[in-house]
């Protein structure tokens, strides 16, 4: 299976990202010739890989596309090819086999010169970019690439974006930096500007479908709900389909609207969506907090014996993860409220649907019932105006506004039209 397989719906993007990796290949393969011929003729300089101005292959590319589309999984693929040994590439071979150590490695995570960022807090700090700036200028350990993979693009702060730009501007020559952000508004742009862009679509729902099958195992008229439950967003169907819990929370998300008749009912279902976000939250915290805090105890030398004292000096680093596992747990909670505000605003798509008539699938079909109700009971214009105010709460969730004040303002609308 070639690295490429795992790009639902993007066979554009596919073939444009195997072209850059045939061209870094041959660059490679050239600085290696060289290197090959300075030694055999006394010289001790050796060769870098210069990207020539029609190369497909570039050193800096930043993927956008919407939530769900897959663009961390398209740089991680590029990056495998990147790294891509199989023999076959001497014979003709397109690099990103998926099998070979360079592959496999970097798509599970351990290749030595692959660094894959992805944060679970709210934003990415100027220390942590200036260590990533660090390692962007080490020669690769192989021989062929130092590849950074930076997921959230988009939650770089101001300071951490400019420190950034400078390692964008002068990279190394063996250096590729591979961006992810949602849209080219969610990056700073001197630095848009000097990469290379690629834009993911959104996956056909028929091909997430057939992509849950094939590779998660799931059974095929599951796969099919919850594909087009999501419209395509592949990790949420993939969460939909292995995870009763996550089902169950969309389906009380799904009955909110029949619920904000009058003002008791819309201050207690904003209640309701707090603390299902809050639990949610709670519950990434005891999955893997312990764990955290017991390994880095460990690595403190805390003595057996003594009631788990730690040594002296050691307690700022303890101090600092719990500082980051309560900045996580906050992101865990606004993640999981814009998930569920996100379920929201596609029921009342679909009761838009439903009022005009629309011969679009509609997302929600196993609540029909509930969507032909509020559809009847409600006009276009009406529909039209939940759907601003689920958006306004996104925003306002955007902007640190209190989440409980924001959902209350929201459900009110909800019943306010």
């Amino acid at each position: 299976m070639a690295v490429w397989d795992d790009l639902v719906g993007q066979d554009r993007v596919a073939v444009q990202l195997a072209a850059a990796a045939r061209d870094a290949d041959a660059l490679v393969t050239a600085a290696a010739a060289g290197d090959r011929a300075g030694v055999g003729g006394g010289s001790t300089a050796s060769a870098e890989p210069q990207v020539p101005g029609g190369s497909k292959m570039t050193h800096a590319w930043l993927f956008t596309g919407p939530p769900g589309s897959g663009r961390a999984a398209a740089a991680r693929a590029f990056a495998a090819a990147l790294q891509c040994v199989s023999p076959d590439r001497a014979l003709g071979g397109a690099p990103g086999c998926g099998f070979c150590d360079g592959c496999h490695t970097t798509l599970v995570g351990t290749h030595a010169d692959v660094e894959i960022v992805r944060t679970d807090l709210l934003s990415i700090g100027v220390k942590e970019t200036r260590e990533l700036v660090r390692r962007a200028q080490l020669s690769p350990a192989g021989g062929r690439w130092q590849v950074i993979v930076l997921e959230d693009a988009d939650r770089l702060t101001e300071g951490a974006a400019n420190v950034l730009l400078k390692a964008v501007e002068e990279p190394a020559p063996r250096t590729v930096w591979l961006l992810c952000a949602p849209s080219l508004e969610d990056v700073l742009p001197t630095i848009r500007s000097r990469c290379r862009h690629l834009t993911l679509r959104t996956p056909p729902v028929d091909a997430v479908a057939d992509v849950l099958v094939r590779r998660d195992g799931i059974e095929p008229g599951l796969a099919a709900s919850v594909a087009q439950a999501t419209q395509g967003h592949i990790g949420r169907a993939r969460r939909l389909a292995t995870d009763e819990r996550a089902r169950a929370r969309r389906a009380a998300v799904l009955k909110l609207p029949l619920r904000v008749d009058d003002v008791g009912g819309c201050l207690k279902a904003a209640q309701e969506l707090i603390d299902a976000a809050t639990d949610d939250a709670k519950q990434l915290a005891e999955e893997v907090d312990a764990k955290e805090t017991e390994e880095l105890r460990a690595a403190l030398g805390a003595a057996a014996g003594t009631g788990g004292r730690l040594p002296r000096g050691t307690a700022g680093a303890m101090k600092d993860l719990q500082d980051r596992q309560k900045r996580r747990a906050t992101r865990t909670q606004r993640d999981s409220l814009d998930l569920a505000l996100t379920d929201l605003a596609g029921f009342y798509r679909d009761v838009l649907a439903l009022q005009l008539g629309s011969e679009t699938a509609i997302a929600n079909a196993d609540v029909r019932d509930a969507l032909e109700r509020v559809a009847a009971g409600s006009r276009p214009e009406r529909t039209l105006r939940r759907i601003e105010a689920v958006s306004a709460c996104r925003q306002a969730l955007d902007s640190n506004v209190s989440p409980l004040l924001a959902v209350e303002a929201m459900t009110m609308a909800l019943r306010a039209g």
